[in-house]
């Protein structure tokens, strides 16, 4: 037994530590290769970006502000930022075999999983960077001919007080839009939800509405409210501004779209809570005004902000009616100067209103995740 555990004992030490030999199978893979690629990676797009820039101050000409010059320079320079953590993973790659070979394999794996995150952060920052170099190259081609079509200083100076004049015309028609439509699609949802054999005209009807209006193109909406109401001879309806007969047609497109927001909000409140309200002695029109709209419409607020934002855009189109709103008034400039610059002013009007409201929305969205994560309804 003594000659079996001194053979066995002999084996085990075939493999001593700190052996060159061992497998760097040790929870420390190597990552080398990946630091090599992110280096390759962000030189190449470090060189795509000075490149890009370098044709953007061709087109910009010698006698460019000495600020823009600078403002190139940092940007050249910080294109080549996703170095540093490339070099920084090829040392921790180093740094990992180095540990490996005093048999520190704890301090080896912190080594490696620091190296991968250096490498991908390389990665990802140079994969950002090689895309504003290619948007750079778009605008910069051809002579520039994306820029002197899109971005001609002088045309937009020309264009832009008369076309905020004008995007304020979008704002009123939004918001006026806005506050009908959450009063008619709370009606259609309600009415598609109305129970019994009593209920159901109403509900044919509201189903009717949703499905015609949510299969209608919106252009279309706007152009035959604008001109057909006009050309029956409605009463009351044809004496409206075109303005108001604007935000009729968007309340009629989105009314349907928001009804759904509403069902489905109604309909995710859980059965209980019809079932304690009604067996405390509430009607079913009390239940849904005192207890489910209340919990329902904390859960919609976000899909609503985002069809709000599309109904914003959609005021774009109301220049079909007449209306002379950003995009027609953008559009008359144009068509004097033969260049679309105004309309870039227009797109730039309805980012500065709509990125606010998307982030509004993703705020939203994340508290009441972390609400739900935390077990609250």
């Amino acid at each position: 037994m003594t000659d079996g555990a001194s053979a066995r004992s002999t084996t085990v030490s075939l493999a001593p530590a700190g052996d060159p030999r061992r497998p760097p199978s040790s929870g420390a893979p190597p990552i080398l290769p990946l630091a090599f690629a992110a280096l390759a990676v962000s030189l190449l797009a470090g060189a795509t970006a000075t490149a890009a820039l370098f044709g953007l101050h061709g087109l910009i000409g010698p006698g460019a502000p000495a600020l823009v010059l600078v403002l190139l320079g940092a940007t050249a320079l910080a294109a080549w930022a996703p170095v540093w953590p490339a070099v920084s993973a090829l040392l921790a790659g180093r740094r990992r075999a180095a540990l490996l070979l005093q048999d520190d394999v704890v301090r080896a794996r912190h080594a490696a999983a620091t190296g991968r995150e250096s490498a991908r952060t390389a990665m990802g920052y140079a994969l950002a960077v090689v895309v504003v170099a290619g948007l750079i190259f778009f605008v910069t081609a051809n002579s520039g001919a994306v820029a002197h079509t899109f971005l001609r200083g002088e045309f937009i100076s020309l264009a832009w007080a008369d076309v905020a004049k004008a995007f304020w015309v979008n704002v009123r028609v939004a918001v006026g839009a806005e506050i009908l439509v959450l009063a008619l699609g709370l009606v259609v949802a309600v009415m598609r939800m109305l129970p019994g054999p009593a209920g159901r005209p109403l509900r044919a009807l509201a189903i009717a509405y949703v499905d015609v209006f949510r299969a209608i193109p919106g252009i279309i909406v706007l152009y035959l409210v604008g001109f057909g109401l006009s050309l029956a001879k409605v009463p009351v309806i044809k004496d409206l501004p075109p303005i108001w007969l604007a935000i009729v047609a968007l309340t009629l497109t989105y009314g349907a779209y928001v009804a759904e927001v509403y069902r489905a909000g109604l309909e995710s409140i859980h059965p209980s809570q019809w079932a304690a309200a009604r067996s405390l002695g509430l009607s079913y029109g009390m239940t849904m005004r005192t207890v489910i709209i209340p919990q329902a419409f904390r859960r919609i607020v976000p899909p609503l902000l985002n069809d709000f934002i599309g109904l914003q855009k959609d005021t774009a189109l109301i220049g079909v009616m007449g209306v002379i709103d950003a995009f027609m008034q953008a559009r008359l400039v144009s068509s004097q100067v033969f260049n679309l610059s105004p309309v870039t002013v227009v797109a730039v009007a309805f980012v500065i209103v709509t990125i606010p409201q998307a982030r509004f929305v993703d705020r939203l969205i994340r508290r009441d995740q972390a609400r739900q994560r935390a077990g609250g309804s």
